[in-house]
């Protein structure tokens, strides 16, 4: 399956100031949750934002109206992070849509929570295809447009290093290889000052996964500072990453956790 973009706008006077302007970004699995805000606030700081979506079409053409309508420019692409050809298409359709790649967000992600005993080989090779093999898919095809200088951040989780509840074995192995991936492509890549970091989220606040879920009473306790944290609080520490004040930062995984991981 192809990725084939969806909507595209362009604000009547786009966005011409910001430390991002003039810069193109892909940010995966965008249509809602982490992702939207990650493309939300790239466009606000001036990039360009190409969003893939896999089943939603309406949140995904939403979060391009929300840019456009602030003079940003956006576009919609389909993309089933499991299928590599869709991913590999939707590096092209960005390049394709804008004529460059200079950020790529990895942010496409899911799990499938269940006891090991319970899960299948096709459990496994879903859940592996989306939270790790599309991140390399992405980066390998990205690389192929992206200049010195590119910015390469993947969206992993602090559960990589701190599974709290049963049945996440097969989530919590593949958020850990993220970080093996970025430190080594990060040495690969840092004769062409192209920074590959990893950044591990706590708890956040998704339609997805919402503060008042079955969890929640335990992952607040097990939080320092005793909440979710909203994903406007995540995007931040993305703009530094992508930017050009975050050239020395590279082969990192950062935690926002609210202390989570302590």
């Amino acid at each position: 399956m192809s990725a084939t973009r969806t909507a595209s706008r362009e604000g009547s006077a786009g966005k011409t100031s910001g430390p991002l302007s003039g810069k193109v970004a892909l940010v995966t699995g965008a249509s809602r949750g982490i992702g939207a805000a990650i493309a939300r606030r790239l466009a606000r700081e001036g990039a360009a934002v190409a969003i893939t979506y896999h089943s939603s079409p309406g949140h995904a053409d939403k979060v391009v109206a929300e840019i456009t309508s602030e003079g940003g420019r956006a576009v919609a692409l389909a993309a089933d992070s499991g299928d590599a050809e869709a991913v590999r298409a939707s590096v092209t359709g960005t390049v394709e849509a804008f004529g460059r790649l200079d950020i790529l967000v990895n942010n496409a992600g899911g799990g499938h929570m269940a006891p090991i005993e319970e899960l299948t080989v096709d459990d496994f090779d879903r859940e592996v295809a989306v939270n790790v093999r599309s991140v390399w898919v992405a980066t390998r095809e990205a690389l192929r447009h992206m200049g010195d200088g590119g910015r390469i951040i993947s969206i992993g989780s602090v559960f990589a290093e701190r599974m709290p509840i049963p049945n996440g074995t097969t989530y919590s192995l593949t958020k850990a290889a993220i970080g093996g991936f970025t430190r080594a492509l990060a040495r690969e890549l840092g004769p062409r000052a192209i920074t590959v970091n990893n950044i591990q989220p706590g708890t956040i606040a998704t339609d997805l996964n919402p503060s008042e879920g079955d969890h929640a009473d335990l992952m607040n306790g097990l939080t320092p500072v005793n909440r979710y944290a909203s994903p406007d609080e995540l995007t931040g520490l993305i703009v530094y990453l992508a930017g050009s004040e975050s050239a020395y930062v590279t082969g990192a995984t950062i935690n926002i956790d609210g202390g989570y991981s302590v």
